[in-house]
């Protein structure tokens, strides 16, 4: 793990990252990209299609060690070849999306999977039935490898995590002071803190006020630094929307919803309540 670790301080690997992201970004139009992300799932989708060539492998090295079940097998990494293509493009997605760290362990992610897939996919093409099983078990080891990788950077570096999760734990379940009603200007963001968790006030221009966690769900982004238009906040680090209204997801790499609080004003003091806390 520690040598994973270090992975993240290579910026020689950097030259790699500029290109393939450059390249990654170049899907379109913004609704695929939402849909890639799991913007519609409320959760990474990548995770989620990674289970149907991965099954698949690991039921063909069953059958390699099985009398007779080489043909099954070759079946199996036919499936397997044909269902990574939607899981990489949506990782690749959600890479072109992530911080600098998470993007050098992802190559090397991308790496070991493109090595599994040169190999599962010379299994299908070779002639000798040792030498293909022996290619099989060599992509599924590489398989393991970039699911290694692929862990490091959703458990260790938190990436796809819900980075607004703990917001409903920090705060307890009542009613807030705030800040006084007069100090809210009657359009701009206002950054302030509710006990430990940083909020952001977004005044509506009709004499209401909204007020949201401040870091992005995505990766933690000062969303009190984004742009407000149209009743939507976008984060300024990588470009996730939410509405101002109830905090969903409007556009990704999020797909969180930021936690909305409920306001009201009481004794010229605008009072929050977050609905779930505590």
């Amino acid at each position: 793990m520690q040598l994973i670790s270090r992975l993240e301080d290579v910026s020689s690997l950097d030259r790699v990252v500029t290109p393939v992201q450059r390249l990654a970004r170049m899907v379109r139009p913004q609704r695929v990209r939402d849909a890639l992300h799991g913007v519609w799932l409320g959760h990474p989708l990548h995770p989620v299609l990674v289970q149907a060539p991965v099954g698949a492998y690991l039921s063909a090295a069953v059958l390699d060690v099985v009398p007779g079940g080489a043909g099954q097998s070759r079946r199996l990494v036919a499936f397997g070849l044909l269902a990574s293509s939607p899981a990489a493009l949506a990782g690749a997605v959600d890479w072109s999306e992530q911080h600098e760290q998470q993007m050098r362990v992802g190559v090397l992610h991308l790496a070991a999977n493109l090595t599994a897939t040169t190999l599962y996919g010379t299994s299908l093409l070779v002639a000798g039935a040792r030498t293909s099983r022996a290619l099989r078990f060599a992509g599924l080891t590489m398989v393991g490898v970039g699911g290694l990788l692929g862990g490091h950077i959703s458990f260790r570096q938190a990436g796809g995590a819900n980075h607004a999760e703990a917001v409903p734990h920090l705060v307890e379940p009542e009613w807030h002071d705030l800040m006084p009603a007069r100090a809210i200007p009657a359009s701009g963001l206002i950054r302030t803190m509710l006990g430990e968790v940083p909020v952001v006030v977004l005044p509506d221009g009709a004499g209401g006020v909204h007020v949201l966690a401040d870091r992005c769900s995505h990766l933690s982004g000062p969303l009190s630094d984004g742009d407000l238009s149209d009743g939507c906040l976008t984060c300024p680090w990588h470009g996730s929307v939410f509405r101002i209204e109830d905090g969903g997801v409007v556009h990704g790499p999020a797909t969180a919803p930021q936690p909305a609080f409920e306001t009201r004003v009481r004794d010229g003091m605008v009072q929050v309540c977050l609905r779930g806390a505590g």
